[in-house]
């Protein structure tokens, strides 16, 4: 019965990582290729570690991609390259991570998306409740008409801004000896609908 149930769940993720890799003329699909193989001949363990690697490299490109929906620095402003990963399963379930730091002087932003990770429903509950992402002193606005949780210190010049888009994508402003203007002006320069129509 465990092994149906183990042999249901590689089918499945077989053919998920298929359809995701079907444009893609590399070492994925023939990755992906070895693992059905495996699989077929009942080397589970073998798929198992085929099919994780492949949906490691899958990762990796899509952050690669998304780097691109990061804003540039305001007027004024520098910015680090964007760095992107895939987050270990133990941090975030999983999921992809890019991130990019932007300064002024003695100011930083960094703005942080972690994409189609399992915590992302969490956090997206959040949103619905205005009780719980106001209960450590965060303000509920509106930010391109998304929900966003603000919390900004003016004794100490910092602060951090969380957004939840469609549902799968989390970013995170945090600013340090930084104007909560200035934090609102980078949460505002992420072109949100362009992250919408992400596939």
């Amino acid at each position: 019965m465990l092994k149906e149930g183990v042999k249901s769940v590689l089918v499945g993720c077989l053919v998920g990582a298929s359809l995701c890799v079907y444009a893609l003329a590399d070492d994925v699909t023939d990755t992906v290729e070895e693992a059905m193989e495996a699989y077929k001949k009942g080397e589970y363990k073998k798929a198992s570690e085929d099919l994780s690697y492949a949906l490691e490299i899958i990762n990796q490109k899509k952050g690669k991609n998304l780097r691109v929906y990061l804003p540039e620095p305001l007027s004024g402003w520098t910015a680090d390259d964007a760095q992107s990963q895939t987050a270990a399963t133990a941090m975030f379930g999983g999921g992809t991570m890019l991130n990019r730091s932007y300064h002024k002087g003695d100011a930083s932003v960094t703005i942080e998306m972690i994409m189609d990770s399992p915590m992302l429903q969490g956090v997206a509950m959040m949103f619905s409740n205005p009780m719980i992402a106001t209960s450590d002193g965060g303000e509920l606005v509106r930010i391109k008409r998304e929900k966003a949780i603000v919390k900004y210190k003016a004794k100490d010049e910092s602060g951090e801004i969380t957004m939840v888009v469609a549902n799968r994508i989390m970013i995170t402003v945090k600013g340090y000896s930084v104007s909560k203007d200035d934090l609102m002006a980078y949460a505002e320069a992420i072109d949100i609908n362009k992250l919408k129509e992400l596939q």
